[in-house]
């Protein structure tokens, strides 16, 4: 990666799709942590974080947005490293003082989240001292309406969480709720694109090098989304079944579609896009999908993530 012109003191950790990618920050003064990945690999998280740290404490965590797989391990790193401070964006911060699982979108998409407590807030428009560096915070709706990301002006590095992959961005999901969030999505690469980075580290995926063809390729797909929103709704509904799947690995299908039906998000994206297809006939398309495109299988009455 040394090609790329990484700030000095940073190491990126490339995780399975469960996770998200953690960027560990070896400063001088403090060590910092950004995203903290999915809670069930959160012991994972902790050997690779120990692993670059053998000697120093992990001093700060930063959250790009507070969906399960990026922010999952924060309990665990919170407990590991008890005078761990912990910064998140503002716009959930209301609801995780107060712990409200419904909000913040874990119970009602039947994801996993332990609790954990917050020291301040990124505030976008000011900066952040990660390792050696200052980086511009910058607010970046669309996939999560309350996501920032990062960008270090002497390097050109983005930190794009899931505003901007190689090949897309994450799922919209105030889209799948009934809130219009396809126009934020085009002012969040609107902003990328002013930027110019140089090196992108993103929510997931191996770091890459931006170009105008990797913008393009984030605004065509966008344009398909906003041309036929009941695509992107399909997609997102197979995006949620096989993060499941990455969870459980194996499971009766009787029960993985009992679970996909009683799980509110999939009844409220149903209602809103299939609301011809009764539930249980549209998980059961839905997972055929993914065993058709190799993402899934079965083996008699259980289906296996693949």
């Amino acid at each position: 990666m040394t090609s790329l012109n990484l700030p000095t003191g940073l190491h990126v950790l490339e995780r399975g799709w469960l996770s998200s990618n953690n960027i560990l920050f070896i400063g001088d003064e403090h060590t910092t942590l950004v995203d903290s990945g999915y809670c069930t690999h959160a012991a994972q998280t902790l050997a690779l974080v120990e692993g670059l740290l053998p000697d120093r404490p992990l001093d700060v965590l930063v959250n790009t947005h507070l969906h399960s797989d990026h922010c999952g391990g924060n309990a665990a790193l919170q407990k590991r490293y008890p005078a761990l401070q912990t910064l998140i964006p503002p716009g959930l911060a209301p609801q995780v003082a107060r712990w409200d699982p419904v909000a913040l979108t874990y119970l009602p998409t039947g994801q996993l989240c332990p609790p954990f407590k917050f020291d301040q807030t990124l505030l976008p428009g000011t900066e952040l001292r990660l390792g050696a560096a200052l980086w511009q915070i910058h607010a970046a709706a669309g996939h999560d309406p309350h996501s920032v990301i990062f960008f270090e002006p002497g390097s050109k590095t983005l930190i794009s969480a899931d505003a901007l992959w190689e090949n897309g961005f994450g799922v919209v999901f105030p889209e799948l709720e009934g809130i219009d969030a396809f126009d934020a999505v085009s002012s969040t690469l609107d902003l990328i694109e002013r930027l110019s980075p140089r090196t992108v580290i993103p929510g997931h995926g191996r770091i890459f090098a931006y170009s105008t063809e990797v913008l393009n390729r984030s605004r065509q797909r966008l344009a398909s989304f906003v041309k036929n929103p009941v695509r992107h709704a399909h997609h997102a509904a197979k995006v949620l079944l096989k993060f499941k799947l990455l969870e459980t690995q194996r499971q009766s299908f009787a029960k993985f579609s009992q679970w996909a039906v009683a799980t509110t998000y999939f009844e409220l994206v149903r209602e809103k896009f299939f609301p011809d297809i009764p539930a249980n006939q549209w998980i059961e398309q839905l997972c055929s999908e993914l065993i058709a495109a190799g993402a899934a299988r079965r083996e008699g009455a259980f289906i296996l993530n693949a």
